[in-house]
């Protein structure tokens, strides 16, 4: 049998243990991951995985992965973006914010570009 101290302290852990998961799917799911500012990656696309809850694409940048974050299928569709434009193969431009971690290759994709036509996913972000 617990005693109230314990059982009021096994309450505590498993309240900070949840807020600590909380906390670490906001911060993927937000922008705190990402550096202030906009950065620009062309290159090709070499893989696609579309659906909730956000977009991946692989694009190959000079010779070098990077993964970018495209909008959630009704953010794309909202911007005029079809999935068969984010297509393997082909190339594509996106400005957004790169992520804060230098050695990471990721970027959250705020427009991309396509054949001189911008998506523009965040019209409301600068």
């Amino acid at each position: 049998m617990f005693t109230r101290r314990e059982f009021l302290a096994a309450g505590g852990a498993a309240v900070v243990l949840s807020l600590a998961g909380v906390f670490d799917v906001l911060a993927h799911h937000g922008w705190r991951w990402a550096e202030d500012g906009n950065f620009e990656l062309t290159g090709i696309i070499t893989a696609v995985q579309l659906g909730n809850p956000h977009g991946v694409l692989t694009v190959d940048a000079e010779g070098e992965a990077w993964t970018v974050e495209v909008g959630q299928p009704w953010r794309n569709e909202r911007a005029g973006l079809s999935d068969a434009m984010l297509a393997v193969g082909r190339e594509v431009t996106v400005s957004g914010a790169r992520s804060a971690d230098a050695a990471e290759k990721r970027v959250k994709a705020e427009r991309v570009i396509i054949d001189g036509q911008t998506y523009n996913l965040y019209p409301d972000r600068d």
